[in-house]
């Protein structure tokens, strides 16, 4: 287990807003990891939403690798987190001149949570001079103010959704009534709560905030437990809302694959991400 020898980049130099309260670490008083508590209210049915969990690991990395963003992250998820105090377990693998690679460990009590392993960089710091090329442009989107917010109810929305804004393409949330589109994709906007700036940790809470795609299938709509989420972080968001687009396109053997992308407020893709999730039973 590892940490840098300077002060942890998460250190506040100014008050924090909600997220970042909800996903703070500390170094642990014996200098062997790090600790923070999932707090009440992240949770879908009563787990703790994977992407949030993830943040909180990802803070654990950069204090642990002195490096400000998470470049690449896979996770596997390992068993439900609950609210209460957890434990974070580091270690740097490898650490060259742009990028450190490291792995963590989050565990509440005896019982692991979740494993990541992850390559750290500092984005600000990418050529600007470097190549760029895409054949595809941000996903057509109403304005935020046309969509449909997600606000929590008793059994759905979950309480999650109290904790960011989300707001829903108004044919992309019609299955909450019963009519879904038969395409198996969640577009929308996302921000954090009370309008607090969004770093590259906040993306990947971003990257796993969206009701399943599949709620739009011919499927239950249920609890989809991941098993494993990869974000590939590009750039730090512009402030304002994300536009995200998340789809599947196979559905087998009791698995399903949801891609998704992350465009910031110029048009500028910073995030895709890719997970793997069981199918609901209903």
């Amino acid at each position: 287990m590892a940490q840098s020898a300077g002060p942890p980049p998460d250190l506040p130099t100014a008050p924090l807003g909600h997220f970042a309260r909800s996903t703070w670490v500390e170094p642990d008083a014996d200098g062997g990891g790090y600790r923070g508590e999932v707090h009440p209210g992240w949770d879908i049915a009563g787990n703790a939403n994977g992407g949030y969990l993830l943040a909180m690991a990802a803070r654990a990395l950069r204090a642990t690798t002195g490096r400000p963003d998470p470049v690449t992250v896979t996770a596997h998820y390992l068993s439900p987190g609950r609210p209460g105090p957890v434990t974070i377990a580091t270690e740097a693998v490898k650490a060259g001149r742009r990028f450190t690679t490291a792995r963590a460990t989050m565990h509440a009590g005896d019982k692991p949570l979740l494993t990541a392993l992850a390559t750290l960089g500092d984005l600000a710091a990418a050529d600007p001079d470097a190549p760029t090329w895409s054949d595809r442009t941000p996903p057509p989107v109403p304005d935020p103010d046309d969509c449909v917010p997600v606000e929590p109810a008793e059994l759905f929305p979950p309480p999650f959704m109290a904790q960011v804004e989300l707001r829903l393409h108004p044919d992309d949330a019609a299955f909450a009534r019963g009519e879904k589109s038969g395409r198996p994709r969640m577009r929308g906007w996302f921000r954090l709560r009370d309008e607090e700036p969004m770093d590259t940790v906040a993306l990947l809470c971003a990257a796993d905030a969206f009701p399943p795609t599949i709620f739009n299938a011919d499927l239950p709509v249920a609890w989809t437990p991941t098993i494993e989420l990869t974000v590939h972080v590009r750039s730090a968001p512009a402030p304002g809302w994300l536009r995200c687009h998340f789809a599947t396109h196979f559905v087998t053997g009791g698995f399903l694959e949801e891609d998704g992308e992350l465009w910031d407020s110029t048009g500028r893709l910073v995030a895709q991400s890719r997970q793997l999730a069981l199918v609901p039973r209903g």
